[in-house]
């Protein structure tokens, strides 16, 4: 915008409008922002399904919230190990700066208080009423006695009485609060209950009190979570695409990046397809081949082209983007496979049959490689320098187990050769790196043509010392894609429908020239 042209009163109340909702709710404005400007930098060129409407706050936030439910539903449904935390502030960030200073002046003013002569309990009062409503909030429908034992002991009413009269003994309603805590908290809160016993002061004990009440509230919280698992895995393929409908309804341009990612996965096969067509004027031969492309080998390239995603650079599909950090790690796992393979073959190579059948051989390189490649995605990771000492202990474990089997160690330059090979790995070029790497997409690809069959299928030439580990990342990848295939594939059929009926026009008017 130009910064000399005076604001028209619509962008005066706009502008107002923004920064209201920032103050008032920040955590949403910033959703709100993030939404605004991400993906409109990355779809310039795209089409957009619809004109773009004004949008309200009430539906940002609904929005929001369906998002943000449907996110957390799939949580608790692929991730077995899904738990609730507790938040942690960096140590020296503001946010736990404002906190710890706003804790202490609060905890100082209940002390202030209760130093008093006679004490005020006004702050003490409040403080057992939160601790009441916690308590009840434990209890489940048939604990009937409990219920009523919590409400006769902190009875507020009864108790502010006591306090105008000089008659509350607070240090006794704490001690009937830490009992029923110890009543209603998981065995493994029992020794924080038992701490609280050796506090004599007030103020102290209260605030420890309410440690160990959150930890209890995140107690119950992955108690529910583990309760409603089961209800939620009959149901949750539903609920998510429920909920995405009533986001793609919201923000009818949903579907952008899915369009394009299919896009390229359609593109990717018919490159394929025309290499390995007859050259032209051969026959009905290459008429035969010129086939449509199908549906689902578009769908499953698209899932493989995911383990080759510029995440820094390209945003996630819409439909794949809650599952962006399983993929990516998963395409973390099989980089680093590739290079423990390639080493692998690079040895076996280099020591002929000596070295095949002995046990325990091929684990023990693995492990070497995968020590020394522990952290090959951070930035300050050097791989030449890894793969020389990998190059370095690889050579002297071989000549090791060399000589303890009755064979002859390797010579100074046999060492050499295989220290360089190893350390050619680092070329995004070498020809046995991307030979592995070709087989591993290979086996994937026909894995996920025939994940419906209870068998893997068989282990490509050249992978078998890291068979046990790519069955198991394989595994892995195929149960995650066949969820996403069985929530959103009324939205994987619409696109597909769409890009195959272009590719058909296209290879009609092929055909007739």
């Amino acid at each position: 915008q130009n910064p000399d042209k005076p604001l028209s009163s619509e962008e005066k109340s706009s502008g107002l409008e923004d920064g209201q909702e920032s103050l008032d709710n920040p955590d949403q404005s910033i959703r709100k922002r993030i939404r605004q400007s991400a993906p409109g930098s990355y779809r310039d060129d795209t089409p957009k399904s619809s004109p773009p409407r004004p949008v309200s706050v009430e539906e940002l936030m609904e929005t929001a919230k369906g998002v943000t439910n449907m996110a957390l539903a799939h949580e608790i449904v692929v991730n077995g190990d899904f738990q609730i935390k507790p938040a942690e502030l960096p140590e020296h960030s503001l946010e736990k700066k404002v906190r710890d200073i706003v804790h202490k002046a609060f905890w100082d003013c209940l002390e202030a208080q209760l130093k008093e002569d006679p004490p005020t309990y006004d702050h003490a009062i409040k403080l057992l009423g939160e601790i009441k409503e916690t308590l009840l909030s434990f209890l489940l429908p048939g604990h009937t006695r409990l219920r009523n034992q919590i409400t006769e002991v902190l009875d507020l009413d009864l108790i502010k009485q006591e306090a105008e009269n000089g008659a509350l003994d607070i240090s006794k309603l704490v001690e009937f609060v830490i009992g029923m805590m110890g009543t209603l908290c998981a065995p493994a809160r029992d020794e924080e209950i038992k701490k609280l016993k050796d506090i004599h002061e007030i103020v102290p004990l209260f605030r420890a009190i309410f440690s160990v009440l959150d930890l209890m509230k995140m107690d119950m919280a992955n108690f529910a979570v583990s309760s409603i698992r089961p209800k939620l895995m009959q149901q949750s393929a539903e609920y998510e695409r429920k909920k995405f409908q009533e986001f793609l309804e919201k923000q009818p341009n949903s579907l952008d990046l899915v369009t394009n990612w299919l896009q390229e996965a359609a593109d990717d096969l018919e490159k394929l397809r025309s290499n390995r067509l007859p050259p032209h004027g051969s026959g009905d031969g290459a008429a035969g081949e010129a086939s449509a492309l199908c549906p689902t080998a578009v769908q499953n390239q698209a899932y493989l082209k995911l383990l080759k995603w510029d995440h820094m650079n390209r945003p996630f599909p819409e439909v794949v983007l809650m599952d962006q950090s399983r993929f990516q790690e998963i395409q973390l796992e099989l980089e680093q496979l590739l290079l423990t393979g390639t080493v692998l073959l690079v040895v076996f190579s280099a020591a002929g049959s000596a070295l095949v059948d002995i046990p325990g051989f091929a684990e023990k390189i693995k492990t070497i490689v995968k020590v020394l490649l522990t952290g090959m995605h951070l930035p300050a990771f050097n791989l030449k320098e890894s793969l020389a000492t990998i190059g370095e202990k690889v050579c002297a474990e071989v000549n090791s187990c060399l000589s303890q089997h009755g064979f002859t160690p390797f010579t100074a330059e046999r060492e050499t050769v295989l220290k360089g090979q190893i350390q050619a790995v680092a070329n995004p070029d070498n020809t046995i790196c991307k030979l592995i790497d070709s087989r591993i997409q290979k086996f994937l690809e026909n894995y996920l043509a025939s994940s419906h069959q209870k068998s893997l299928p068989a282990i490509p030439g050249g992978l078998g010392p890291i068979q046990r580990e790519l069955e198991e990342i394989a595994v892995k990848y195929v149960r995650l894609v066949n969820y996403n295939k069985m929530v959103f594939s009324p939205y994987y059929d619409a696109v597909l429908a769409k890009i195959l009926t272009k590719e058909e026009s296209q290879l009609a008017g092929k055909s007739k020239e």
